[in-house]
């Protein structure tokens, strides 16, 4: 097979190095170039990440010798790759207008950070729940006066702990939605060694996440309509988010009241029974089963249950009526897999096999 050649923006942070793991020997792709910042390019990945590599795994073979680029050459980036990952640190201006270089270069961007979450003609996209949305991207291609050129989004890492196990609920019309997150310091992108301070602690505030909270799962809920993405109207979501001193995988407690309150045994069917496109198109970073129900009392844990289908399945327990909402339940998903660098590489996936990517 004829691989398609990826650029991973941003390579030496961890959501970038996520990437390499997910993307040595990936059956559609295969990394042909790596950028960072201007003062990691010219030397080799392994220089550039020298003691900062925080996979569990071992830094693949293939990127060792690999000369990291400026980010900024989009010209160099353009002669390398077919399309590229974005998971940059920098101010979003910045990174909003680094993206819509490359796009403008005719070079896909399938964006890892939040810079373009709003951008109208931008998908934003959770791949078993609102690929429909990959529609607007003509919109977007005319926008940019690109042939092939644009960008995808994926949504924030806090909000895939809960928004997969609502959707199946959607049909019951929920009203009411209150969500408390309990999130692992790797999405700050740190180690226990790197921030001693999480250790026997708990820090009630995570900057920007519960207006992200709130606000995201309605882009996600929402439609295309004349070239853009029209945000729900409805349900009224509340959130806070809370950093815990775990390394990964972002709990949520749920409650939740609906219009049409349906029975137990309907969520639990509706849980059990939901797929998307990746299922059916059986991508390869595709959990088999999307949502996954735990009887015991005392799960999804994140140490037990982070990596279910390799960490891109969702997992939920403790569905149970509440006395004040219908229902109350938790969820988990593993934050820098289907949160963040698996996510968009399933996205990846998608847009290759609908056909995104021609050449």
């Amino acid at each position: 097979m004829n691989k398609l050649k990826v650029g991973i923006v941003g390579a030496t942070g961890m959501v970038g190095q996520r990437f390499i793991t997910l993307l040595h020997d990936h059956p559609y792709f295969e990394i042909s170039a790596l950028a960072a910042s201007a003062r990691s390019a010219g030397k080799t990945y392994t220089e550039a990440v020298d003691g900062r590599w925080k996979m569990s795994v071992p830094m693949p073979d293939c990127v060792k010798d690999m000369v990291i680029i400026d980010a900024s050459r989009i010209d160099v980036m353009a002669e390398l790759v077919d399309f590229v990952f974005c998971a940059v640190d920098m101010k979003k201006d910045e990174i909003k207008a680094l993206e819509e270089a490359y796009a403008k270069a005719e070079i896909p961007v399938v964006s890892n950070n939040s810079a373009n979450r709003w951008t109208p003609d931008v998908p934003m996209v959770i791949p078993e729940i609102n690929d429909a949305h990959l529609a607007v991207i003509e919109a977007q291609k005319k926008r940019l006066g690109t042939k092939r050129g644009f960008i995808a989004v994926k949504p924030n890492c806090s909000i895939q702990s809960y928004v997969p196990a609502l959707t199946p609920l959607l049909k019951f019309k929920p009203t009411q939605i209150v969500a408390t997150t309990y999130q692992a310091i790797s999405g700050a992108g740190k180690t226990f060694r790197e921030w001693p301070e999480m250790i026997d602690n708990v820090i009630p505030f995570i900057g920007g996440e519960e207006e992200k909270s709130e606000q995201e799962p309605l882009r996600v809920w929402g439609r295309v309509e004349n070239g853009e993405i029209v945000k729900a109207d409805a349900p009224l979501i509340t959130t806070q988010c809370i950093r815990v001193p775990v390394t990964d995988g972002h709990t949520a407690a749920v409650f939740v009241n609906f219009e049409n309150k349906p029975s137990k045994e309907e969520i639990l069917d509706a849980w059990k029974n939901f797929s998307g496109k990746p299922q059916s198109l059986k991508l390869p970073h595709a959990p088999e089963q999307f949502i996954t129900y735990f009887e015991e009392d005392n799960r999804p844990q994140a140490a037990l249950d982070r990596n279910i289908y390799g960490g891109m399945g969702v997992s939920v327990g403790r569905l149970r009526e509440d006395s004040l909402f219908d229902y109350k339940f938790v969820g988990l998903s593993h934050n820098t897999l289907r949160g963040a660098a698996g996510g968009a590489v399933l996205i990846a996936e998608l847009l290759y096999r609908e056909g995104y990517f021609n050449r």
